[in-house]
């Protein structure tokens, strides 16, 4: 993908974004939890299983989103929760809403694409109705394609992670290279499916490495000071010129108004229109 196509689609399509997608899709997250507590047999219906799209059941191509990471330990779940959305709302301020979106979409589109290629595979290669793929789809590769692409922009910053109850600071570089060799080992060890599936899934990661691999990216920090430079520049754009010395409204109150100075007044004092004419001269003695 060339940046300046990037850019022409933002320009047409960027206003379509969802801003703060990465509170949604933890909102998702939290509800496949409550679904598991309550009747995880009701996960059977809303996973990505090809075989059953293929038969109608097209509601599964969306509804695999609200299956979460697998975890069994709430304190875990909520502080891993919270880590993928501070991280995800870094990478949404540095990128761009526009680019976050993409990002996150293409990731999803790629796991729904890996799953129909291995579907195919067995069906075609092997003349098997593969049912149980769903098993090996989540969204936690694309939370770890989000953590990835956090370590490649920002290497060298520095987080709090907590191991068994210490924090511990880490550079993001490190922990990015901890994924990797996570994921590796998980491609290494799992089947077919799961290969694909992990391949599919870190696709997004792959293209935004090489799109990106010689930009340069400021800090979320600088980003938020940017923003705020930004907002005081606007504020300051805003300041009224003109202003009635009588009455005081100004061409943002009253739109519809003309303002002129007065020449007989000692001084800059300028009227609308309504006391132009009629106001008292300012004298200096």
């Amino acid at each position: 993908m060339k940046q300046n196509f990037i850019d022409k689609m933002e320009r047409k399509w960027g206003k379509h974004a969802i801003q703060n997608l990465s509170l949604y899709l933890i909102i998702c997250y939290a509800f496949g939890y409550i679904i598991q507590m309550i009747n995880a047999n009701f996960f059977n219906y809303l996973t990505l299983e090809p075989a059953l799209v293929l038969q109608g059941q097209v509601w599964r191509l969306f509804t695999w989103i609200v299956v979460p990471p697998s975890s069994s330990n709430i304190i875990f779940t909520l502080l891993m929760l919270y880590f993928y959305y501070s991280i995800g709302n870094n990478m949404e301020r540095v990128w761009g809403t526009y680019r976050f979106n993409v990002y996150i979409f293409s990731g999803m589109l790629f796991t729904i694409l890996g799953a129909f290629l291995a579907y195919g595979i067995y069906y075609f290669g092997y003349g098997i109705n593969a049912i149980g793929i769903g098993a090996f789809v989540s969204t936690y590769y694309i939370n770890m394609s989000i953590l990835m692409a956090y370590a490649v922009t920002f290497p060298e910053m520095q987080i709090v992670m907590i191991l068994f109850i210490f924090p511990i600071p880490m550079k993001v570089k490190w922990l990015g290279i901890l994924y990797a060799f996570i994921l590796a080992m998980e491609a290494v060890s799992t089947n077919l499916v799961g290969k694909i599936i992990i391949l599919a899934s870190l696709l997004n990661f792959i293209v935004f490495f090489l799109y990106s691999r010689n930009r340069k990216y400021v800090s979320p920090k600088q980003v938020y000071k940017q923003k705020v430079y930004q907002s005081e520049v606007k504020k300051m754009q805003k300041i009224t010129r003109h202003k009635c010395a009588i009455c005081g409204r100004t061409e943002d109150s009253n739109p519809e108004l003309e303002f002129r100075f007065c020449s007989k007044c000692d001084g800059n004092y300028e009227y609308c229109q309504d006391h132009l004419f009629t106001h008292e001269h300012v004298k200096i003695q």
